[in-house]
């Protein structure tokens, strides 16, 4: 019996690397965050930094010979790191479900797509199939596809792009999982489409009572339907606060540049965008001290030195920030790039 006091997941010094012939890839690296019942966590970062292989491994997709993992991560006060790979099945697909950010190569191209979801049905609940027909037709519906007891018997590239992910949302749940990971979700959408996808999982969430890991490169996505947002780079998280506190009063200088490079409709016109200098950094060769410090505006010599380690800020906001500027400083910088 799960302690009802406690979150629903709990990551706690995760650390995931890999050994490949260029050298060890530090892919996570002391990561701990959580989520509630009935709640969004974002996690935000660029290409590299870590925030998709740290939500494989809650579904045990990263083991492998040439793979590190350890801590803890804890599903209703189960250990799933030291679950075997038959119990941790039962789990994935099941009480955790995925969304991935390509259905495209996430669905079967010889099947069609609900031969595709009465399998998952079938695959955790003793049903027949024309139960489980039945309840993939209604799904397809449920997540917007107009007539889907047709739509039920194309196949993927009879789909658009939109209609995959409605179809892939639809087969994370069919087994009304209690997790909803969400990777890059709208990523290969146009703008009006994504905007439908995110209003779309904040209804099921709603409706299901689901927690959901948002994970995506643009905090915009995160806006309107994150709780509390985790800001993710080279393997860290450098910043973490409730959605409101993180987007009002951010104290991370990548998080700056992340806001400042979101496309603004209140502009004015011709103003250009504020894109972050220089590129991640290579997983293997991390760069020392503060791993942001070769891209950062407001280093000094001492960053490339000394690493930060994350800080409570706010507890009423769970604000926490790894940086060694001084908080008077960094308020000061965030006031005037506001402006």
């Amino acid at each position: 019996m799960s302690d009802p006091s406690r979150p629903l997941l709990e990551v706690r010094d995760l650390r995931v690397s890999f050994e490949t012939e260029d050298g060890l890839v530090r892919a996570v690296d002391r990561v701990s965050f959580s989520v509630e019942n009935g709640r969004t966590l974002g996690i935000v970062g660029e290409s590299g930094s870590g925030k998709s292989v740290a939500n494989l491994t809650i579904l045990g997709l990263t083991r492998a010979e040439n793979a590190r993992i350890e801590g803890s991560i804890q599903f209703r006060g189960r250990e799933l790191l030291g679950m075997g790979d038959d119990e941790l099945r039962k789990v994935r697909g099941n009480e955790i479900a995925m969304v991935f950010q390509d259905p495209l190569s996430s669905l079967h191209p010889f099947y069609k797509v609900g031969w595709q979801i009465v399998e998952a049905i079938q695959a955790h609940r003793d049903v027949g199939k024309a139960e489980a027909r039945a309840r993939a037709i209604e799904l397809l519906g449920e997540v917007g596809i107009p007539r889907p007891e047709r739509r039920i018997d194309d196949y993927p590239h009879e789909f658009s792009g939109g209609m995959r992910q409605r179809a892939m949302i639809a087969m994370a749940l069919v087994n009304e999982p209690s997790l909803l990971l969400a990777d890059e979700p709208t990523t290969a959408l146009d703008v009006t489409t994504q905007a439908q996808i995110l209003v779309l999982l904040d209804r099921l969430q709603s409706e299901h009572g689901m927690a959901v890991i948002l994970i995506t490169h643009d905090l915009g996505v995160v806006a309107e339907n994150a709780d509390e947002i985790a800001v993710m780079y080279a393997g860290k998280i450098v910043e973490n606060a409730d959605a409101p506190t993180l987007f009002g009063a951010p104290q991370h200088p990548y998080t700056w540049g992340l806001l400042r490079s979101i496309p603004s409709l209140t502009a004015a016109s011709g103003e250009e965008l504020h894109p972050i200098p220089g590129s991640p950094p290579s997983l293997i060769h991390v760069p020392s001290g503060c791993s942001f410090h070769p891209r950062c505006p407001y280093a000094q010599p001492r960053h490339a030195e000394v690493e930060p380690e994350l800080e409570r800020v706010d507890d009423a906001a769970g604000h926490s920030v790894a940086c060694l500027l001084a908080p008077e400083r960094r308020a000061q910088i965030w006031e005037e790039l506001r402006k």
